[in-house]
């Protein structure tokens, strides 16, 4: 099993949608650094939603219920996707500054490349979060 985290604005498509929605289709990605990380999600995997803009914090954790495959809604095959299902919310968000202040998360693609919207968590780091959202 792999641990991932999805960024996601708020505004767009936020962690009380996808408690609504049960499941989605986890698409709209471009960056050809994040579609590889997208390519390599496998069905069981788990993922931090993250949101954006505002709060930029880890509020919930999602299953990746499909292996990774092409947009159907693209022409473009490069474009991949993964459907999610709602697993359960934190109790209480992980913010970046929470991140940031953590010195077990330096060097984490969230703190290095930041515009990044798929942040492969390795295991040990993947722990830690839980831990601090039950701080």
């Amino acid at each position: 099993m792999a641990y991932w985290l999805l960024k996601t604005e708020p505004n767009c498509y936020d962690w009380n949608a996808l408690v609504r929605d049960k499941k989605t289709v986890w698409d709209g990605v471009t960056n050809a650094l994040a579609l590889k990380h997208i390519r390599t999600m496998k069905k069981g995997d788990l993922a931090a939603i993250y949101h954006t803009g505002t709060q930029r914090a880890a509020v919930g954790i999602a299953t990746v219920i499909t292996d990774a495959y092409a947009d159907p809604k693209q022409d473009d095959d490069k474009l991949a996707v993964v459907q999610i299902q709602m697993q359960k919310v934190l109790p209480r968000p992980v913010t970046l500054s929470d991140f940031k202040a953590d010195p077990g998360f330096a060097g984490w693609d969230l703190l290095r490349i930041s515009r990044l919207s798929v942040v492969p968590v390795p295991e040990k780091m993947w722990q830690r979060m839980l831990e601090m959202s039950r701080e």
